[in-house]
């Protein structure tokens, strides 16, 4: 990972509600990874009490730094974090990615 993709993650989990977002998300992926279900956006609106638009931006923003992946299903959309960016980060930085436990 070069330095420009590293500041651009960064920058996006640079954002409290951007971090906090992208938290829950990882989470919610690391819980249910073997059940095989997905997160749900309006899970966290409600949490965060972002409105849809504002909550749209923050969503973007994580997709441009490649750290999630969106996918409408029906009315809803889903979200799941992508796998390697946020590890090439921690690598590079020197430190242990979230939910390892080695």
């Amino acid at each position: 990972m070069d330095a420009r993709q590293a500041a651009k993650i960064l920058k996006a989990l640079s954002h409290e509600n951007r971090l906090t977002l992208f938290l829950e998300i990882l989470k919610v992926s690391e819980a249910t990874f073997e059940a095989q279900e997905d997160f749900l956006v309006c899970q966290v609106a409600e949490k965060l009490g972002l409105c849809a638009p504002t909550l749209s931006h923050h969503l973007k923003e994580l997709v441009n730094a490649g750290l999630i992946s969106t996918e409408r299903r029906g009315k809803f959309l889903v979200a799941r974090t992508v796998p390697g960016p946020l590890e090439e980060v921690c690598q590079l930085l020197g430190i242990k990615p979230p939910g390892r436990q080695t």
